[in-house]
């Protein structure tokens, strides 16, 4: 084990957001009602803390003695909102990152702006980030990712291997649910290059998380065809609108 955290990607040190200070370690129900309260948006959305608990044990069940290995395709790559002893570049089979999940609750997207952002459905493969957190942290920092990432329906918690320069790891990644009504495999390109055109909420711009998932793929050296493909089709829809990029 590494007592940096980036002792393999020491360029990433500075690029990934202090999970002190991130948003997303905040998520609670009773932010969420503020928040939806506030900007005159739906409420009720999310699961209650005891489902989400019990989906949290159901997941670690048998795990809770040992490091955890999180792999992140999406704003996991720069916002974990969780404390991690290691960051590896990762690369897992099977899945590709699509940009389906079409956000209306408020962060990047509402009922009249959606704004789709990432998902891990099945594809060819995805790369991205892998991050270690370590066992007797396990349970304090799972708490926050579940309410980050299981806030609601939308994902589904799988464990997979994952290859990385220093070896195999099994991964948990959070994986698209098709039973959600917010997952939506039937949009067309030019819908998702509208609604990320578009799409806007509390925390932000849905253009703004595509261009930050850009970034962050460029600076690993990452080569995602599909997803810079639809960056170009979404700056084509900003030209053409006069907003530009």
């Amino acid at each position: 084990m590494h007592d940096d955290p980036y002792c393999h990607h020491p360029e990433l040190r500075g690029q990934i957001d202090d999970p002190e200070m991130s948003l997303m370690r905040k998520l609670s129900i009773d932010f969420l009602w503020e928040m939806s309260r506030e900007n005159n948006l739906p409420g009720g959305w999310w699961y209650s803390d005891e489902e989400r608990e019990a989906l949290r044990a159901k997941a670690l069940s048998g795990r809770w003695d040992r490091d955890l290995w999180v792999f992140g395709y999406g704003s996991l790559m720069w916002d974990p909102a969780f404390h991690f002893a290691e960051v590896r570049r990762a690369r897992i089979e099977g899945y590709a990152r699509k940009f389906i999940l079409l956000e209306v609750n408020g962060g990047r997207g509402t009922p009249d702006n959606p704004g789709p952002m990432a998902a891990l459905d099945h594809g060819a493969a995805c790369e991205g980030l892998a991050f270690r957190i370590a066992a007797d942290h396990l349970d304090a920092e799972t708490y926050v990712l579940w309410h980050r990432e299981q806030i609601a329906p939308g994902y589904i918690p799988a464990f997979m291997p994952a290859k990385t320069a220093q070896g195999d790891v099994e991964v948990l990644a959070f994986v698209a649910d098709h039973d959600a009504k917010n997952i939506r495999p039937d949009l067309t390109r030019e819908d998702q290059a509208k609604f990320i055109a578009t799409g806007e909420g509390v925390i932000g711009t849905s253009t703004d998380y595509l261009r930050n998932v850009v970034k962050k793929l460029d600076q690993l050296g990452i080569e995602d065809a599909e997803t810079m493909s639809l960056w170009n089709e979404v700056q084509r829809v900003l030209d053409a609108s006069g907003a530009g990029t």
